[in-house]
């Protein structure tokens, strides 16, 4: 199968300390023998974390390559796999919550670095300031728990009194009258964290898919993997007015160790866009 050869048989070292190891070893097993592992001493917590102890400082990327630098300090590392993750408004669905994942691959063997987002509306990514347990038990029934863990702070950015990772009802009502002897609300937001989110676990697995098709890309020219999509061109025409709607007309494959590039038209399968979608037939 193509590219199977850069990573047939090889062990792969995935930092994490969010068991991310649980959907993603499985995957790349399965596709292409690899051997994946952990070490439980390696601390992502200190490149940000979603309850706001420490902040995120860079932009995606740069954190994946600062995470996949851990694993540097052991010699015999040259396959390197991290993930990065976030939680916000959709940036093109009004009120829809969204959850974005990144993917980087290391492969120190070959020079080669590899880069998958995914966005997607499967989250139950949450918060809210309750003052009665009563409330705490609906909004933490909505999420999913316990299956979904909780985090509860005595306000949205009071870090005096954290609590991470509830996911029993007994603690959860523990906790909850513990910060009810400091304040007279409490602030409950979901545990973004992997291991303590079975939906963003989810996202994480399908975020690793698209990982493997990237693998077994190939470069036309070197025969490298990485050949993906780097560039959008709008501009489809209207089926009606012919004018350029905002519908892709052609998209750019950049390869990632030669940086040969194609174009490819009407990525879509089709030549013209319904004036359903085109500013002029229907402003």
């Amino acid at each position: 199968m193509i590219n199977k050869r850069f990573f047939e048989d090889r062990s792969l070292f995935i930092v994490t300390k969010h068991k991310k190891e649980r959907v993603i070893a499985p995957l790349l097993k399965s596709e292409f023998n690899i051997s994946c592992y952990v070490d439980p001493i390696i601390d992502t917590d200190q490149f940000g974390t979603f309850s706001g102890e420490v902040e995120r400082e860079d932009d995606p990327i740069s954190t994946l390559r600062k995470k996949c630098s851990l694993a540097f300090k052991y010699d015999d590392v040259d396959l390197i796999l991290a993930s990065e993750g976030s939680f916000g408004p959709h940036p093109q669905l009004f009120f829809t919550s969204a959850n974005e994942e990144f993917l980087m691959l290391l492969d120190r063997k070959n020079n080669l670095e590899l880069v998958v987002k995914m966005i997607s509306t499967e989250t139950n990514f949450s918060a809210t300031t309750i003052k009665t347990f009563e409330e705490l038990e609906v909004f933490a029934l909505e999420i999913g728990f316990p299956e979904h863990g909780l985090v509860l702070k005595k306000g949205k950015d009071d870090l005096t009194l954290v609590k991470k990772g509830i996911s029993n009802w007994k603690d959860l009502k523990e906790y909850y009258d513990l910060l009810k002897k400091y304040s007279e609300t409490v602030f409950v937001e979901t545990d973004m964290r992997a291991l303590y989110n079975p939906t963003r676990m989810n996202v994480i697995a399908q975020c690793t898919e698209k990982m493997i098709e990237l693998m077994k890309s190939e470069c036309p020219k070197c025969s490298f993997p990485g050949f993906q999509v780097t560039s959008y061109q709008h501009g489809l025409p209207c089926g009606s007015c012919g004018l350029p709607t905002r519908s892709t007309k052609s998209i750019m494959y950049t390869c990632k160790k030669c940086d040969y590039q194609i174009s490819e038209d009407f990525p879509n399968g089709k030549t013209t866009e319904d004036p359903t979608f085109c500013d002029f037939c229907n402003p």
